[in-house]
């Protein structure tokens, strides 16, 4: 029985290392952001490389979430899809997603605000997905009557083994120590949109430790009032973290 992850994250997170953490493993598949191009079509929103994206993706939400339930690619036993929460717009069902053991990748909003705006000039509460994760994460805690699996990716950084072992157990998957490292470079289950957005992971091998992060007084008053819109979601996650 395939094993399908629906991983939920904002941007700006770790959530394409984690991709690499899973994707080393010999017993699994990857996807790349699948619902990017029906968000962009759907939006109309001017992303790098949004031609390029909306070419390489079906733009119809309904034929993607079908995909997603279906057999995994190379009939590998472990699907880890890497979703971003803010692609999942409000006339997009989400019944596909009971398919899947759904986590929730957590990063702080003032971090996030701060590296996102190194790559976009502009950026709304919308665009970096707090509300939407909250959303989500309370949809499937509904389902399942339990909270789903939570991690911070300072937390991954901090302690990758014991952190995705934690995960991993949630999941009911074994943990695999092919997760804590990989060789550097691009793969062919990247986005297209990885020259935008991928330098740093593709010169990684591995998780390295945490950096110093931003705080409200690194920011903008703009990107603050954002964060604090962001922080009670965030706030509500980070309570259920592993």
């Amino acid at each position: 029985m395939t094993v399908r992850i629906a991983m939920w994250s904002g941007p700006r997170n770790i959530s394409t290392a984690m991709m690499r953490a899973f994707e080393n493993r010999p017993d699994a598949a990857v996807s790349d952001e699948p619902f990017y191009a029906a968000y962009l079509a759907e939006t109309g929103l001017d992303h790098p490389m949004r031609d390029e994206v909306l070419a390489s993706q079906p733009t119809d939400w309904r034929e993607v979430a079908k995909a997603m339930t279906g057999e995994a690619p190379g009939g590998r036993r472990v699907w880890y899809q890497k979703h971003m929460t803010h692609h999942m717009l409000p006339g997009f069902g989400m019944d596909w997603a009971s398919a899947c053991r759904s986590a929730f990748l957590i990063r702080a909003p003032e971090p996030v605000l701060a590296s996102y705006t190194v790559k976009r000039g502009e950026v709304t509460l919308d665009d970096i997905g707090f509300v939407q994760q909250r959303e989500l994460f309370e949809r499937e805690a509904d389902r399942l009557g339990a909270p789903p699996p939570v991690v911070e990716g300072r937390d991954v950084l901090t302690d990758p083994r014991g952190t995705l072992g934690r995960l991993c157990a949630a999941l009911g998957i074994a943990f695999d120590k092919a997760m804590l490292a990989w060789p550097a470079g691009r793969r062919d289950s990247d986005g297209v949109w990885a020259p935008a957005w991928y330098d740093a992971v593709e010169a990684s091998t591995g998780f390295g430790p945490p950096r110093p992060e931003a705080g409200p007084d690194d920011l903008s008053d703009d990107l603050r009032r954002i964060a604090e819109a962001a922080r009670p979601h965030y706030e509500r996650l980070a309570a259920f973290k592993l």
